[in-house]
This record gives structure tokens, sequence and C-alpha cells, in this order.
């Protein structure tokens, strides 16, 4: 069903605009755990990843998702069968770690928003943490995907997409966050040892710095400067 639910999402958004899928698609491994990072603009980013890479990646991508979604009939249809697993919103966030940590035990595609929600202005923010403890605890391979323009397809605060001409999904090449790291730490070899704290807030930023090095100069926000 999740074909079903991914051809669905392609029609509905070729009424408003052309996706482009450019960069390292075939790096992408056909099993193991992976842990897509990607920035977040718009309500349209879920569609935009899962519904345009499920079917050249021959593997379902997996999400965590506000349960409120699964009170409306179609939605949660959609929800369903596009690889949305619920969380509660007032949860602790340990829970929604849980779950994620348990799709990556397993040797899936899980899909996150380091940001944690949608930018106001398409810019990169400032982001959450997790996506580096799961990486690190995970050894899941990491994938950076930029997202372009889709701020401009579906600005955040209104209710439906608008047209635009294009929007292009970049996929990065993927790495292993404890390995960068280590390779970052060589070219500084009289840096201090980074403890646990400084290792996870290292590994975000690496994350996000990878994310901006795939998006145009005005999508950059917080991570504006050269990428890493």
């Amino acid at each position: 069903m999740i074909v079903v639910a991914g051809f669905v999402m392609r029609v509905i958004t070729r009424f408003f605009t052309r996706v482009r899928i450019e960069g390292e698609l075939g790096s992408i491994p056909a099993t193991g755990a992976v842990l897509i990072a990607a920035n977040h603009a718009s309500n349209a980013d879920p569609v935009l990843i899962g519904g345009f890479l499920n079917p050249r990646l021959g593997r379902p991508v997996n999400w965590l998702g506000k349960r409120e979604v699964f009170d409306w009939p179609f939605l949660s249809w959609l929800a369903r069968q596009g690889g949305v697993h619920p969380v509660d919103r007032g949860a602790a966030d340990v829970e929604a770690f849980k779950t994620a940590m348990r799709i990556l035990e397993a040797g899936h595609i899980l899909a996150v928003f380091p940001e944690g929600t949608r930018s106001p202005d398409g810019g990169l923010q400032a982001p959450k943490d997790g996506v580096a403890v799961l990486a690190l605890r995970s050894g899941a391979l990491v994938v950076p995907i930029g997202i372009e323009d889709a701020d401009r397809l579906w600005p955040r605060g209104r209710r439906f997409p608008t047209f635009t001409p294009s929007v292009t999904v970049t996929i990065g090449r993927p790495f292993r966050l404890e390995e960068a790291l280590a390779e970052e730490a060589a070219r500084s070899p009289s840096a201090a040892p980074l403890d646990r704290r400084r290792t996870k807030e290292a590994g975000t930023i690496l994350i996000m710095r990878r994310i901006a090095a795939l998006l145009p100069e005005r999508q950059r926000g917080v991570f504006r400067g050269p990428p890493i």
C-alpha cells in the first residue's frame, strides 16, 4: 500500500510543481539502517522526500508524526501507508527517541528534521541535538538532504500550496557520524578531546553544515559559511 500512497502524493504534488531529484541517490544502500536528515521549511517536505524517494530507493522511508494526524480519515490512511509512526505531541522526548531507535535497529530508513519545526522564512534554524544522538547510538548511515524552494511551494502559515515552477531535493554523500567526527579531530590534533556533551553538539553542527552545503545561500540561515 505504500506504493499507492506514494503515487497519490506524487500526483497531488505535480498539480503545483515539478520535483527534481539530484545528488548521491545511488549511494544510499538497499539494506541497513539509514538516517535521513533534511531541512524543514514546508509541510510539503515529507511528501517531497517520501513520495518521490520511495520508488527510487526501492525501500520505504519511515517517519515520526504527531498522533493528531491520525484523527483525520484521509490523512490517517495516507500517514499509515506512508510509513508514519504516531507519537504523542505531549509525551516526553524519550518515547519518540525509543521509537526512532527501534526503526533504525531493525535496519530501516528513518527520516528526521533536525530543526524540529518548520522554518518561518525558509532558512535553516538552530537544530535540536537528537539527530546526532540517534546517529551515534545507532551507528546508522547518515544521509543529508537539502530541499530547495519548498518554502515557496507551501509557505508556513498558508493553508494550501501555491504554484511554484520547481523544487529540488538534493541528496548528499552518506557518512557515519562517528567516523566524520574522528576525521575532524584528526585535522585538529591539538584540540582537546570532546566529552559526551560536546561530541553531541559537534555532531549536530556537522550534520547541519552538510545539509546547508546542499542548499542555496538564501536557505542556509544560521549555517551560512563554507561547507565542511
